[in-house]
């Protein structure tokens, strides 16, 4: 049977994406302002006291790593392609970058570094992420730590809403995977922090905690920087502590989650 005018206008709206999962390039909204100063407080309170061996499988941005190197870490930072016209990071710490590809790091020797960080939803591109965090737990010392930042489930469930995929939706309560296609073709993996606690201890890590991302909404960050831009060094203090007394909670977009091989 042929679709008729309402299905084929349905079926249109399912293909529009206008969820933003992520802080678009050289964006000026102060909500993505707010949150990216909100990761780099979590990250420098994740990271190593002792300048330490790091390696970075957070795709192609590369602040995580300048925030690294700036804090005197060695680098080894895995890009798809070399880099052209970046400057070197300033810093005690050095970087190196290497073309691989992040979702299959097994070329690394094992216990080559003492920490692994997994910004940028990494590994909700990397869809078989039992394997990656299998690899990244070997080539971790005894001891090393794991950052890492997902797509919440409350993500998924919205962009699912959003594309009209009305069947995948009602499928996700027995769900052992949660997969959402996007219009350009990727498709991410979603998680809740029961099934990411599972997936870290099945690979062998000991979970420190794993939290939200951001509590507030954008529309509280937006509306409170617009009535007194002053107010933002509070949010993102607040945001930082709010996070992490909901530990456990899948609140936000993304989750994130520290982790560590056993000594």
């Amino acid at each position: 049977m042929l679709p008729g005018p309402d299905a084929d206008s349905g079926t249109r709206r399912g293909r529009v994406n206008s969820l933003v999962c992520e802080a678009p390039a050289n964006s000026d909204d102060p909500y993505w302002a707010f949150y990216e100063e909100v990761a780099a407080v979590q990250l420098r309170q994740w990271l190593p006291v002792a300048p330490s061996r790091v390696l970075d499988v957070s795709g192609q941005r590369a602040r995580f790593a300048r925030q690294m190197v700036g804090a005197g870490h060695q680098v080894v930072r895995v890009v798809t392609e070399p880099a052209r016209g970046d400057s070197p990071p300033s810093g005690p710490g050095a970087l190196l970058p290497v073309v691989g590809d992040a979702r299959s790091l097994d070329w690394f020797s094992p216990g080559s570094f003492d920490a692994v960080l997994a910004e940028a939803r990494a590994l909700s591109f990397c869809l078989a992420t039992e394997t990656t965090l299998d690899e990244i737990h070997t080539m971790l010392r005894p001891g090393g730590q794991l950052l890492l930042c997902v797509d919440s489930l409350l993500l998924g469930l919205a962009r699912l809403a959003e594309q009209h995929r009305w069947a995948e939706l009602s499928d996700v309560p027995r769900a052992d995977v949660v997969l959402v296609p996007a219009e350009d073709g990727t498709i991410t993996r979603c998680f809740w922090p029961e099934e990411l606690r599972a997936l870290l201890t099945s690979a062998g890590f000991e979970v420190d905690w794993i939290r939200p991302r951001t509590v507030l909404s954008a529309e509280a960050v937006k509306r409170a920087v617009a009535e007194d831009v002053s107010c933002f060094p509070t949010l993102v203090r607040t945001e930082v502590e709010l996070a992490a007394e909901r530990e456990g909670e899948s609140i936000g977009i993304h989750l994130i989650a520290s982790a560590r091989r056993p000594a």
